[in-house]
């Protein structure tokens, strides 16, 4: 779409938005918003950076100080971090007394050690704990929200489904010792008004899971969390790799303290296999919401806040299945509006899996932490950084915006007052959707009518039922479709200048490698922007 080329124009302008500041505010659930002490929304639009591998140390401060690191998250439109640590770093004495030196030196990491040391001196012969505070509290002078997820025992790269580290009582993963780093994690960054949740463990698997051991354990650690630093959030994840919350439709948590718990999901494209690539996209689209709506989504119905703590795609373009997940994505995440940490910051790794300086085809940035490695992939989720409602958010009147998912996009106006274009979701019109009608907000007796085929859709001042009926079809409910003057069946569109046409109706079923989505569009609600 021509928009991409618009990126860094399009990135300024959302950057320029007002954005909730984080600094010195504790967070709380209200229903299924996070909001601050004045209860307005703070939308948690995070990045991951690993910390957790067998060094451990934050990834990158090899490549890029650590302020450059720092700025650039926030500059990419990341108001927070959710930083991955290892229990042993905080019930290990010897692991977190040993300095990043000598870390690096055990793994036969000398280059690494010298460029360390050139790109960020004072890191180099801290202790590896005193290494891991240094980033945290170079993430608040940057104003960055800082999320402590514990993401495994002892340091290593995540996750096995026998790996030991998966569910209490596995060979790795003793809950008295658990309990125990999440106390001490807790009790160092009470008092430090950035770091504002806990996640209490990454991905919770393997053939000892079970319910019951949740509850028991999962409570364990948020009471002592709270008990620890009630300033936090205390984040709760599923079982089944943290794609299953569904034990939640029946039974809550029972906890002493209120207005503190969200739970976290995880949802990447491999999660269902290569159904993306072999099934119809809008039946798979349809088909895999409805199981993210009843394995995790369904909270938010039921006044929680759903953290989607990792998300993310190939960044190199070269994974079909990622790519059709996404489209999918997009649209669920805009609809639903929830909090989420995009996986990942890194461009690659000092050590992992045995293997020295991998690369992370899933990193934003590139092998050097320097550029972003897919401008228009960033220019299309920061429609996402920003909220489309909630308590206190623009304080408009509720309506709703039509989002494109492929480009991050809203329908705007274009030039002229009946001409309508891809823009900024921050810039776009409101529209009610009732009775098959799409109306604009502001001017109920105007509606959106369909030409022929490869014509521009018109907002007209008349709204009678025979040229300005909408439906939604297809099994994704995404193709908003129209009959015009020969009684033909018309969809939603856009051409190659992000104009909003009409075209035939295309990719609706059976076919797998159809792509249907330049005619997806989402109604997604809003209180403007």
């Amino acid at each position: 779409m021509g928009s991409f080329s618009s990126f860094f124009f399009s990135l300024i302008l959302l950057l320029a938005l007002p954005m909730k500041p984080v600094r010195g505010a504790s967070l709380y659930a209200e229903s299924r918003w996070v909001v601050n002490e004045g209860g307005e929304r703070v939308k948690l639009a995070c990045v991951n950076w690993v910390s957790h591998l067998d060094t451990p140390v934050a990834e990158g401060l090899h490549k890029q100080p650590l302020d450059v690191i720092s700025n650039k998250i926030k500059s990419m439109g990341f108001n927070c971090v959710r930083l991955t640590w290892p229990l042993y770093l905080l019930t290990n004495d010897s692991l977190a007394s040993l300095t990043v030196r000598r870390s690096f030196q055990n793994l036969g990491l000398l280059d690494v050690i010298a460029a360390v040391q050139a790109k960020n001196p004072h890191i180099i012969d801290l202790p590896l704990i005193k290494a891991f505070q240094a980033v945290v509290k170079n993430l608040g002078d940057n104003d960055v929200m800082v999320i402590l997820d514990n993401h495994r025992t002892e340091p290593g790269w995540c996750c096995g489904g026998t790996d030991g580290n998966g569910f209490f009582g596995d060979e790795h993963f003793n809950p008295d010792l658990w309990v125990e780093g999440l106390t001490k994690m807790a009790t160092l960054f009470r008092g430090v008004p950035h770091v504002v949740a806990m996640s209490l463990r990454n991905e919770l698997r393997g053939p000892r899971q079970n319910v019951p051991d949740w509850f028991k354990y999962m409570q364990s650690g948020a009471e002592a969390v709270h008990a620890a630093n009630s300033d936090v959030l205390v984040i709760l994840s599923g079982l089944s790799f943290d794609t299953d919350l569904s034990f939640l439709a029946g039974r809550t948590t029972t906890l002493t303290f209120s207005r503190k718990l969200v739970y976290e999901a995880h949802w990447y494209g491999f999660t269902d296999g290569q159904v993306w690539v072999s099934t119809n996209l809008n039946q798979a689209c349809a088909r895999i919401t409805g199981n993210v709506m009843r394995h995790s989504g369904f909270l938010l119905g039921k006044g929680f806040p759903l953290f989607f703590g990792e998300f993310g795609i190939d960044l190199t373009g070269s994974n079909l299945n990622d790519i059709r997940y996404f489209h999918c994505f997009m649209a669920l995440a805009a609809e639903l509006d929830f909090d989420g940490a995009l996986w990942s910051l890194a461009g690659g790794y000092y050590f992992r899996e045995g293997v020295a300086g991998t690369t992370e085809n899933y990193g934003v940035l590139d092998a050097e932490w320097a550029q972003v490695k897919n401008p228009s992939f960033l220019q299309r989720i920061s429609s996402l950084q920003v909220p489309f409602r909630g308590p206190g958010v623009s304080g408009g009147s509720p309506h709703q915006v039509i989002f494109h998912p492929l480009t991050g996009l809203c329908v705007s106006r274009k030039s002229g007052p009946e001409s309508l274009s891809l823009g900024l979701c921050s810039n776009s019109e409101g529209w009610n959707y009732t009775n098959q009608q799409i109306v604009p907000m502001k001017d109920r007796s105007s509606c959106l009518q369909a030409g022929q085929v490869g014509k521009a859709v018109k907002v007209a001042g008349t709204c009678s039922a025979s040229d300005s009926r909408w439906e939604m079809i297809s099994d994704s409910k995404m193709h908003l479709s129209s009959k015009v003057s020969d009684n033909s069946t018309v969809c939603l569109d856009v051409d190659s200048n992000d104009v909003i046409i009409t075209g035939a109706c295309k990719c609706l079923s059976t076919d797998s490698a159809c792509d249907p989505t330049s005619q997806w569009f989402k109604l997604v609600d809003s209180t403007g922007r």
